[in-house]
């Protein structure tokens, strides 16, 4: 009899994980809260990491043929100034998808039968074979391991550890969007990011005739009950005409305002036959470029750790064990990043500006995460 997965979450992430468990001969089950599966339409770096997690997924090349790869970028400031080119593929290769095409290939590998739409969890309890899932309509669902995949507001993370403070704001706020039919504004480039004070834009290349783009700025600079459209509109005129051009391009239905917030890293993640993944264990500010990878790489990570003879509890602290010493530094990477690219300090603006002009293109190209060394080596050698 196959062993059951409960995964709590129909994101990246947790589909990321159904497919892995489903390689690994386990039997899985999805709850989603929506109605729908869909994924919001925005972009998501593929650095080279996250290209090997989905390689090992098998779903790599249904990604990679409909995203766009980075190679040669500006730094510009926001005027059009250009800072510096860069070949940024001197790293490892790297792609930029839309996400609902990522989203779409996790959820045609997990299969849809998989999936438990409108079923918003809420609680669980351990029992001596597994766990017993309850669903916010009373009913229940058993199964071998329970996996919060469930955000960063997760209630399997929230149970397992009902004394952590929840997510505290951090300081900066997000606006991400795609528009279609202005990559010409890109000419021969990828991308191209921006700088200027207390504000962080990029525009990058998604797909044949989509732009993806965002922009970082600090919570307190926007404004009253600010929304995607009213941060945009405040400061286009005086961006330069490409972005100026991708920005206004973007129907409102296409973009959106978020609060950033974050958490400290768990000295746990995990009991019994429970654990986290994706989000829920590990929230990384998206100035790190890592949030969706860091994810793919826990599916993975996953998938072989529960894949062996040994004991679902041992099986699953493992896992966490290899997991949480990677994405811990990504946790405290994201502040800092955004500390230095998001900042009305006219020294750090200075010495970034003088860093973007000066460093090697090895350096910049590093902030792709090549892969030097396989994350899940330990996980590989376990029988």
């Amino acid at each position: 009899m196959a062993r059951t997965a409960l995964i709590v979450g129909a994101g990246i992430g947790g589909l990321a994980a159904g497919v892995a468990l489903r390689r690994a001969g386990w039997h899985v089950r999805i709850f989603e809260r929506a109605d729908s599966p869909r994924e919001l339409g925005f972009g998501v770096l593929l650095a080279a990491n996250a290209l090997a997690a989905l390689r090992e997924l098998g779903v790599a090349e249904a990604v990679t043929s409909r995203a766009a790869p980075t190679a040669h970028v500006e730094i510009r400031r926001t005027d059009g100034r250009v800072l510096r080119r860069l070949n940024v593929q001197v790293g490892g290769p790297s792609v930029v998808a839309l996400r609902p095409d990522l989203h779409g290939a996790l959820l045609s590998a997990v299969g849809p039968e998989s999936l438990r739409l409108g079923s918003e969890a809420v609680s669980f309890t351990q029992t001596q074979d597994g766990v017993v899932l309850t669903l916010s309509d009373g009913t229940t669902e058993a199964g071998t391991v329970l996996i919060g995949a469930d955000g960063v507001h997760s209630c399997v993370r929230r149970q397992l550890h009902p004394r952590e403070s929840p997510p505290r704001a951090s300081g900066f706020a997000a606006v991400r969007g795609v528009a279609y039919g202005v990559t010409s504004q890109l000419g021969d480039l990828s991308g191209v990011g921006y700088f200027d004070d207390g504000l962080e834009v990029a525009t990058v290349r998604a797909g044949s005739d989509a732009v993806y783009w965002y922009m970082s700025l600090l919570t307190r600079d926007a404004g009253p009950a600010p929304t995607a459209d009213s941060v945009v509109h405040a400061r286009t005129a005086a961006f330069e005409p490409p972005l100026r051009a991708i920005l206004t391009a973007t129907g409102p239905e296409d973009m959106r305002y978020d609060e950033l917030f974050e958490r400290d890293p768990l000295p746990t993640w995990g009991a019994g036959h429970v654990t986290l993944l994706g989000v829920a264990a590990h929230p990384v500010l998206p100035h790190t470029g890592q949030g969706a990878a860091q994810a793919l790489e826990d599916a993975v990570a996953l998938g072989l750790a529960l894949a062996g003879r040994q004991p679902i509890d041992h099986a699953l602290r493992q896992y966490e064990a290899v997991r949480s010493q990677r994405t811990r530094a990504f946790i405290k990477l994201g502040p800092r990043l955004a500390r230095v690219t998001t900042t009305h300090s006219m020294m750090i603006t200075t010495m970034r500006n003088l860093a973007v002009r000066l460093l090697p293109e090895s350096v910049f190209a590093r902030s792709t995460v090549s892969l030097s060394r396989d994350p899940h080596l330990e996980l590989r050698s376990t029988p």
